[in-house]
C-alpha cells in the first residue's frame, strides 16, 4: 500500500491505485485487521499519492489524521506513540533516513542525510511518511483544494501546518535502479523549486563552494566532509559506513541537481508528470 490516512482507531485506509497492484499484508481479505481499503480513481491534475491522500482525508470520520508510508518498519506501538506525541506537542513528524539500494543512491546517502534528514530534524519540517495532526490545525478546505492541483503532499502541508519534530529516525530504503534514483532526485528538486525556492538556491551555492574546495584542496575537504557526515549520522542516531562517500557525493550531486532543475518531466511510480508550476500539473501517462 502507498500512502495511508488513519484515524485514532485506524478507520479508513486509502491506497494509491496502481496499474500493477501489490498484494496487501494483513488479514486474509487483503487489508490489515481494522482497516477499510478504498481504491481511488486515476489522478487528473495531481500526483497519484496526493490523489490518495485527498480521498483519505475526505473519507475519514475522525478529526485526528495520520499520514504514513509503507516503505519503512512500523513498530507495534508506532501509532499509539505518535498519538501520545500529539497530546504533548500538538502536530508532530518523525525523521526519515534514506538508505540506498543502488550504486547512485548509495553514493548520495551523505547528502540525503544532511540536506534532507538533518533539516527535517532541526528545522521542524514535515515528512509525509510520518506526520500527525487534526483537521482544526489547518485550513482544511483550502488545503484540499490546493492539494488536488499539485504533486507534493508534505511540500504543500508545510505551507499550512507547523509541526514539532520528535527526532525519531526511521530507516527508509530507496532506489533499486539508477534510473529510479535519478527520477527521485528530479522530483525532490522540483518540490523544493516550487515550495521552498530559497532552499534550492542556498543549497546550490553551498554545494558549489564545497565543490570548489574539493577540487582545490581534495585531501582536507575529504577529511572534513567525512567527519562532518559522521557527526550528522550520530545526531540522527544512525551508523552508516557511507559517510566515507561524502567526498565523491559532492561531484555527483551538483551536476545532478542542475540536471534536475532543467528537466521538465519526471516519472513517479507508474506515471509520468509535467510540473510547470506549483498548481500546474499534467499527468502524461
Amino acid at each position: 500500500m502507498g500512502h495511508h490516512g488513519h484515524s485514532r482507531d485506524l478507520g479508513p485506509t486509502v491506497g494509491r491505485h496502481r496499474r500493477r497492484r501489490r498484494s496487501l499484508r494483513g488479514s486474509p481479505g487483503g487489508a490489515p485487521v481494522g482497516v477499510r481499503l478504498i481504491v481511488v480513481s486515476e489522478p487528473e491534475h495531481c500526483s497519484g499519492k496526493v490523489n490518495a491522500i485527498t480521498t483519505g482525508m475526505e473519507t475519514a470520520r475522525h478529526d485526528r489524521l495520520v499520514w504514513t508510508d509503507d516503505d519503512f518498519h512500523h513498530p507495534p506501538d508506532w501509532l499509539a506513540t505518535l498519538s501520545a506525541d500529539y497530546e504533548q506537542y500538538g502536530p508532530v513528524s518523525e525523521v526519515p533516513y534514506f538508505v540506498g539500494r543502488d550504486p547512485l543512491s548509495v553514493v548520495l546517502e551523505p547528502l540525503y542525510s544532511s540536506a534532507g534528514s538533518l533539516r527535517i530534524y532541526y528545522d521542524n519540517r514535515i515528512w509525509g511518511g510520518a506526520v500527525i495532526f487534526e483537521r482544526d490545525d489547518i485550513d482544511e478546505a483550502a488545503f484540499l483544494d490546493d492539494l488536488r492541483r499539485t504533486v507534493s503532499d508534505d511540500g504543500l502541508l508545510m505551507e499550512y501546518l507547523q509541526v514539532t519534530s520528535v527526532g525519531r529516525t526511521r530507516i527508509v530504503p530507496i532506489g533499486g535502479t539508477i534510473r529510479e534514483t535519478v527520477e527521485r532526485q528530479v522530483r525532490w528538486t522540483q518540490i523544493l523549486r516550487w515550495h521552498v525556492p530559497g532552499a534550492v538556491a542556498g543549497t546550490v551555492l553551498v554545494l558549489l563552494f564545497v565543490l570548489a574546495g574539493a577540487i582545490l584542496t581534495p585531501l582536507s575537504t575529504a577529511v572534513f566532509l567525512t567527519v562532518l557526515y559522521l557527526a550528522v549520522n550520530k545526531s540522527l542516531g544512525v551508523r552508516r559506513w557511507t559517510a566515507v562517500l561524502s567526498y565523491p557525493a559532492v561531484f555527483v550531486f551538483v551536476p545532478l541537481t542542475v540536471y534536475a532543475l532543467a528537466r521538465r518531466t519526471f516519472v513517479w511510480g507508474d506515471r509520468q508528470y509535467r510540473w510547470r508550476g506549483k498548481f500546474d500539473v499534467t499527468v502524461l501517462e
